[in-house]
């Protein structure tokens, strides 16, 4: 599925740059479904977000400056606010009026969990995940990556539900390559994703009995994994000892074989328990190895059952796929695949080829 050319895909919101990198003087640039978009707050502290494409001669809005919450243009010093109407042109007399067609698309954004929040429709079909934990004030928030993949955000999803993989990408981590079998798996399809309930048994390295509080050297994860259409879940991880780490990740996709992930974890210890750093430090690690892979795969995704292999484990990602081809289906879409899918020279054409 080449996602730059679904159009309903434009209406979910995905988080797309951590708020502190946004400042009330400086805007931001970032490629949302191939679209360019200008990120800066405005005097209230607000994300505003608007096409990187000034109306006038197409120059680059996020080269401009903000100034009294309206984004200037570097190319004349036409000025637009939050809404993406011109509301400056140096080049007018003050009795002149502004023309209402002196306008650039605005996009709907929203600051949570640290990260702002962009929907390139006016019309979302689902909020922003809601994240219970996040709001308990006796749990803490880390940020731990923001960097683009070279994979679709279907991949990563698939991944992240893919109980049989552990043993093998993981080995150097928490998998044990004595034990291929996958964990059983309860599994319940949602209104706008899935759940996936798991008890799953890992190795328990050193530094994990660290961030972890838990001496021995194997242990059990009980994990709650739910799926966000299209491209978020969340991991919820309980051990044995009571301790709660939440991972959410979202693959946002920046053009149909980029994508930017976002990931941060909740957790309901202190840092005096477990610093930071180290938690950071595992989790690290272990994406690492997931993109090793992943980065391997082809960008293309196919949303057509048939068009790869699967085995029982595969489930949650048939489902997805078939939750995606039916939201495709609603909206009059059909899916939308490159000349050379289901080929090797997907891969192998690399950056040469832009479908």
């Amino acid at each position: 599925m080449l996602v730059t050319q679904q159009p309903v895909l434009k209406r979910f919101w995905y988080p797309v740059m951590p708020m502190e990198q946004l400042s009330s003087d400086r805007p931001q640039s970032f490629q949302l479904l191939g679209q360019a978009i200008a990120l800066w707050l405005d005097e209230a502290g607000h994300p505003v977000a608007v096409a990187d494409r000034c109306c006038h001669r197409s120059a680059q809005l996020s080269k401009g400056v903000i100034i009294d919450g309206c984004l200037r243009c570097p190319y004349h010093g036409w000025s637009f606010d939050r809404d993406g109407t011109c509301v400056n042109v140096p080049q007018l007399a003050a009795d002149q009026k502004i023309p209402a067609s002196y306008q650039v698309p605005a996009f709907k954004s929203a600051a949570r969990y640290g990260y702002v929040w962009v929907c390139l429709h006016d019309e979302p079909l689902l909020p922003i995940p809601y994240i219970p934990e996040a709001d308990d004030a006796a749990n803490r928030l880390i940020p731990q990556f923001y960097e683009p993949w070279q994979c679709s955000g279907l991949r990563l999803m698939e991944n992240s539900f893919d109980n049989a993989h552990f043993s093998f990408v993981h080995a150097a981590s928490f998998g044990n390559q004595q034990q291929p079998e996958p964990a059983s798996a309860e599994l319940s399809t949602l209104e706008y994703g899935l759940q996936l309930r798991a008890t799953i048994p890992v190795v328990n390295p050193p530094m994990q009995q660290k961030n972890l509080n838990i001496p021995q050297e194997n242990t059990f994860r009980y994990a709650l994994s739910t799926w966000y259409m299209p491209f978020c879940r969340t991991l919820k991880i309980t051990y044995p000892n009571g301790l709660m780490h939440l991972i959410f990740t979202a693959a946002t996709p920046v053009s149909d074989r980029v994508s930017q992930i976002v990931q941060f974890c909740i957790r309901n210890d202190t840092e005096a328990e477990a610093k930071a750093a180290d938690i950071i430090a595992f989790d690290r690690q272990v994406t690492g190895e997931d993109k090793a892979v992943l980065e391997t795969t082809d960008w293309d995704t196919p949303l057509e059952i048939s068009a790869e292999q699967h085995m029982l484990s595969d489930q949650p990602g048939i489902i997805m796929r078939r939750k995606l081809a039916a939201l495709l289906k609603a909206h009059g879409e059909v899916e939308q695949r490159s000349p050379f899918a289901n080929t090797f020279q997907v891969r192998e054409l690399g950056d040469r080829h832009t479908p």
